[in-house]
């Protein structure tokens, strides 16, 4: 009893974990499937960041206090529902486009 128990509980923390490929998918319109792209033609291109860069930034941005490019104002919205957990997982997930 005791090892289904926490095999469910393994498999609901795994579920509740954030899905950076998932979240990453409304950002795909704009920087690209891979990352590759300035979005609006006006951003850095994120492919090749790493996992802290991508955090810190977005990070940043949710508290308003990043506006590069003048990308502040549309990537706070974006980032605005993200949980750090969320962040987290979508930087990693950008650290490993390829």
């Amino acid at each position: 009893m005791k090892k289904i128990a926490l095999t469910l509980l393994v498999a609901s923390v795994s579920l509740m974990a954030a899905d950076g490929a998932a979240l990453y998918k409304k950002c795909a319109a704009c920087h690209g499937a891979s990352g590759e792209k300035k979005a609006l033609g006006k951003s850095e291109i994120i492919k090749g960041w790493d996992a802290a860069k991508t955090a810190a930034a977005l990070t940043d941005y949710k508290a308003g206090t990043r506006n590069i490019h003048g990308m502040g104002a549309l990537m706070k919205g974006q980032v605005a529902p993200y949980s750090e957990a969320d962040i987290k997982a979508v930087a990693a997930y950008i650290a490993g486009l390829k």
